[in-house]
């Protein structure tokens, strides 16, 4: 009866400590005072050697955060840009960081801010997913899970 018990003891642990691991992993995620919502990825066709991803982050803390960069085994890079209009040609630029002010929500959407993959290692599928690991000037690294939507799916994404 011991050994049972500990063996029920053991892999009630294990169960533990995946719900908290996949709690790292869910769609909509609170650490602290910041919040990360709708991380999402477009999906890309065979060939592509870039995506687009987006999610919305959110500091309700009172001092300033800044997200300097993130990371994914999808992809040999991952780098923050920003998209806008100059004149009649939409530009993309890569940016250092993406300042998240005390107290404010930044959203990372299509024709804006967003995550750029580079160097795609396969096409993203919609309905697939993959860990993506953002890097925080105070918070440090957290990793949160990305959905992969179907191609012009990101912009429904409406608050």
């Amino acid at each position: 009866m011991t050994r049972i018990t500990t063996l029920s003891r053991r892999l009630f642990g294990i169960a533990l400590l995946g719900t908290a691991a996949l709690a790292a992993f869910a769609h909509d995620v609170q650490v602290g005072t910041l919040g990360i919502a709708q991380a999402r990825a477009r999906a890309t066709v065979a060939g592509q050697p870039s995506g687009g991803g987006y999610l919305t982050l959110s500091n309700k803390g009172t001092t300033a955060e800044r997200l300097l960069g993130a990371s994914a085994p999808i992809a040999a890079a991952v780098e923050l840009h920003t998209m806008r209009m100059e004149g009649d040609v939409m530009r993309m630029r890569p940016v250092d960081a993406i300042d998240l002010p005390p107290g404010q929500t930044v959203e990372l959407k299509p024709g804006g801010l967003h995550l750029m993959f580079t160097g795609l290692k396969a096409p993203l599928k919609a309905g697939e997913g993959f860990p993506l690991t953002l890097r925080f000037e105070k918070a440090g690294e957290l990793t949160i899970h990305m959905h992969v939507e179907a191609a012009g799916a990101a912009e429904a994404h409406k608050h």
